[in-house]
């Protein structure tokens, strides 16, 4: 017990029973390194203790220095490990003692390795006492998908459930709210006369680690202050944004979706109209063991979706990452067994897709169970799959697989709209027409309804809007609809981030070969986090990103024959506008219309809006009142459509 509860207990107890109720439910703080194994029996900073490791991260700058426990060998080396402890070595156990009886919830601070969803899951007991390390469901709950939930120092909202911290930080997750996963998350009851208890974890995943546990009056709010001190949590929760709704591309020709996942699900229906599982439905996540199905994110993001009525994107079925690791060693013809049993299971349980990933990043990730990019590449990869030859291999098309994947989704899927998707396809001529090729081998087989663009902000950054449009042109011309699936655009200031979506997402947006637009998360948690894609702070609070999207996605009519003004022969100069006035050039083929004008700022919004009457001049005038020097999207609205043009103000 800490020096602060033994004064605060002796405190009552001079003072009388009106206090208590307070001492009662104060935390109790374990330290992780604390913990026993069965060697030795109490370890050092920089010992090791059975599977685990007592190790002290330095301090640097406001932030002390931590001493963790984390864990040697990962759950892939230990038989049975990956739904128990497995051995002795590879759990830990404390003797806890509580200032009096009551319930708890357990929190714990945390710190994900570089490996993200392979370095970040644990396990602990499902109640007090003993455990046997080998027993799976009745003993411990699995703790996975830790990688992009929880909360870190600065926010003010309470830690309850998951949260959206990321990966490489020191975080506090509610592990008694927490079910990502399947998790059943549990609370711990002490009762009167049993003030010390035996808590105990286990180890599942090397690279996670673990700073301490925090055993928090259950019904109290408590923030990441409150947890870092040991201080007492609150009646009250911290009072959190929440935006009014309804999602911004209600009303629109085209769905305005994102990714969805525990950290991504607070306020999703109130923005997004289309909901695509982030890791839930890679094949990995749902039968990491053979023969066991977990489909509890997959359900969510599907029942979100049918709930609110929104379009539901199944990501994805065949990938080479994210796979499961048994598979890579069977015979080929078991390994396309297991293939149609997975396509059939989830046929099954979700009878409305709406779209489908059938095979994910053909070009840069196929499933040869190899690495196939970075410095790694050649090299074994365990969640690679290795089932391309189980599929056909490169047979005589060059792409025999994808075929045969998309043969299977055809009869397993008869109803959805197959789609394929890659990355860094915007950005690379070489790399787009290597997927038209791909496309147009299944379009000509009817076997593919759509094209999936993924859109990251790796692959937008420094490239012109030329280089953009000309490869989505090349895309577009095989004749398939495009969809943007994994969109995102970084920015850790403000002003960048808003500069680069302004930039880059009226390119997609505005294209009338593009049918919709996927962000890939917008909260803390996103996978970009580090980077600063999230399109909202930690409080919940919109960044000036989500606010201009808002207003742009309000403020801009899509029509399907045109995206820009220059496409239809119609320009504004000069370029920029000087004097307050500017010049509209009209084609001949328009004639001598009425023309709707709005003038956007950067936010989207209207501070311009006037007609320009019929006139037999090809060329007319527009006063600019009160435009202050600037960047704009001017709107004009004509009887072949409505088209848009930049316009800087100087």
């Amino acid at each position: 017990m800490k020096t602060p509860q033994r004064i605060g207990i002796a405190l009552v107890a001079a003072l009388g029973s009106h206090f208590t109720l307070s001492a009662q439910n104060a935390p109790v703080v374990v330290e992780a390194e604390t913990g026993t194994s069965t060697n030795p029996p109490t370890p050092l900073a920089g010992t090791t203790t059975g599977d685990w490791a007592a190790r002290t991260a330095a301090a640097s700058g406001t932030t002390p220095a931590v001493t963790y426990m984390t864990t040697l060998s990962d759950v892939s080396s230990v038989p049975g490990g990956g739904s128990a402890p497995g051995t002795a070595a590879r759990v830990l156990t404390y003797t806890v003692t509580f200032p009096a009886a009551g319930t708890y919830d357990l929190y714990a601070r945390i710190r994900v390795g570089p490996g993200g969803a392979n370095d970040d899951s644990y396990f602990y007991g499902k109640t007090f006492g003993t455990k046997d390390f080998a027993t799976t469901s009745t003993d411990w709950t699995t703790a996975n998908g830790l990688f992009n939930v929880g909360y870190v120092a600065g926010s003010s909202l309470a830690v309850d459930g998951g949260g959206s911290g990321a990966t490489g930080v020191w975080k506090w997750v509610d592990m008694s709210k927490y079910s990502g996963y399947g998790a059943v998350p549990t609370t711990f009851t002490v009762p009167a006369g049993a003030l010390t208890q035996t808590f105990q974890i286990g180890a599942r995943e090397d690279g996670l680690d673990l700073d301490k546990f925090v055993f928090g009056q259950s019904g109290l709010y408590f923030t990441v202050a409150n947890l870092d001190a040991g201080a007492q949590g609150s009646t009250t929760a911290p009072v959190q944004f929440v935006p009014a709704g309804p999602p911004l591309a209600t009303g629109k020709s085209k769905y305005l979706g994102c990714a969805y996942s525990a950290a991504q699900s607070p306020n999703f229906t109130r923005y997004w109209n289309a909901v695509t599982p982030e890791n839930g439905g890679k094949w990995g996540s749902v039968e990491g063991t053979r023969g066991t199905f977990n489909w509890a994110d997959l359900d969510s993001a599907y029942n979100r979706a049918t709930r609110s009525g929104s379009v539901f994107r199944m990501h994805n079925l065949i990938w080479g990452a994210q796979q499961p690791t048994w598979i890579a060693g069977l015979p080929a013809a078991d390994q396309l067994a297991e293939i149609k049993i997975w396509f059939a299971a989830v046929a099954a349980r979700y009878p409305k897709i709406d779209f489908i990933d059938v095979v994910n990043e053909p070009i840069n990730t196929p499933p040869t169970g190899l690495v196939t990019i970075g410095s790694n590449a050649g090299s074994v990869d365990p969640n690679g799959g290795a089932y391309i030859n189980a599929l056909g291999g490169t047979g005589t098309t060059g792409y025999d697989w994808i075929i045969t994947a998309f043969q299977l989704a055809r009869q397993y899927f008869p109803t959805a709209r197959l789609m394929v998707n890659e990355y860094s396809v915007e950005n690379s001529a070489t790399r787009a027409a290597t997927y038209a090729t791909i496309i147009n081998l299944l379009k000509s087989r009817n076997l593919i309804d759509g094209v999936g663009i993924q859109g990251h902000a790796f692959s937008t950054a420094g490239q012109s809007a030329a280089t953009i449009n000309g490869n989505v042109a090349t895309l577009a011309a095989t004749g398939l609809p495009l969809y943007v699936t994994e969109y995102d655009t970084d920015g850790l200031d403000d002003a960048v981030q808003l500069a680069e979506y302004q930039r880059v997402f009226p390119l997609f947006w505005e294209n009338p070969n593009v049918k919709g637009v996927t962000l890939w998360g917008y909260r803390p948690g996103h996978w970009r986090t580090a980077q600063g894609a999230p399109l909202v702070n930690a409080d919940a609070t919109e960044r000036p990103s989500l606010v201009w999207l808002r207003n742009y996605i309000k403020n801009t009519p899509l029509d399907t024959k045109a995206a820009s003004a220059a496409t239809a022969g119609i320009f504004l100069y000069p370029n920029p506008a000087q004097g307050g006035r500017v010049s509209l050039s009209l084609p001949a083929s328009l004639g001598t219309q009425a023309v709707d004008v709005q003038v956007l700022n950067s936010l989207g919004q209207s501070i311009l809006h006037r007609t320009l009457p019929s006139s037999t001049e090809a060329v007319r005038s527009l006063a600019l009142p009160g435009v202050a020097q600037g960047l704009y999207t001017v709107r004009l609205q004509t009887s072949a459509g409505t088209f848009s043009q930049r316009l800087t103000v100087e």
